[in-house]
């Protein structure tokens, strides 16, 4: 099987919102590329809706969509977290986490309605985002001397490459974002440029 390199996620925040019998849920999504950007958003929450009884949480990361993590926040297991991931699970998202908060309206609505509670307001949050897709991305940093710099912007340019930053002296350096499909190709054209020397970063 080939490997994919495109993935579907939001393209940014979005907000959505349930009610049933007095409790509100507050569902907040957010594209992010590591489980720390949504504890970040979700310890932003808790000082912003402080009467709230749950921030309850699902994410899921990569392009295989092998990577995600759920958190009840104190409600019965598997009446939060893992209705919010079903729901981004049926919309094929990934690098996504959603938020709910859960204001508690003095009613018990039991597993059914609290699964149910917690769909409905991530699917809302959805329905409101604009969803997109992505390429997975390599990122290289190009170190070479000030001479090669013709050979290596045209390469740039030629394969389209996304420029992250760039420093230019005697000797130079530029980070690159490289689609996945096309590593291989680049690599090849930057390998033959005197001096250049190549160095992987990370993968987005």
């Amino acid at each position: 099987m080939l490997f994919e390199d495109t993935y579907r996620t939001i393209e940014k925040p979005s907000e959505g919102l349930f009610r049933d019998r007095g409790s509100k849920f507050l569902a907040f999504a957010y594209p992010i590329n590591t489980e720390a950007d949504l504890k970040d958003k979700v310890s932003l929450h808790k000082p912003l809706h402080p009467k709230a009884n749950h921030h309850c949480w699902a994410m899921r990361l990569s392009v295989d969509r092998s990577v995600f993590r759920i958190n009840d926040d104190g409600e019965p297991s598997g009446t939060a977290g893992r209705p919010i991931l079903n729901t981004l699970l049926s919309h094929d998202l990934t690098n996504i986490g959603v938020v709910v908060v859960r204001y508690f309206g003095g009613t018990l609505l039991g597993v059914p309605g609290l699964i149910n509670a917690y769909k409905s307001a991530t699917e809302d949050a959805l329905n409101q985002a604009v969803i997109i897709e992505k390429t997975v991305n390599d990122i290289y940093t190009i170190e070479f001397e000030y001479l090669q710099m013709n050979d290596v912007m045209k390469i740039i340019k030629d394969d389209n490459l996304g420029i992250i930053s760039q420093a230019f002296d005697n000797n130079c350096s530029i980070q690159v974002s490289v689609r996945k499909m096309q590593v291989n190709q680049t690599l090849s054209k930057l390998n033959k440029v005197n001096s250049a020397v190549i160095k992987y970063n990370y993968t987005l």
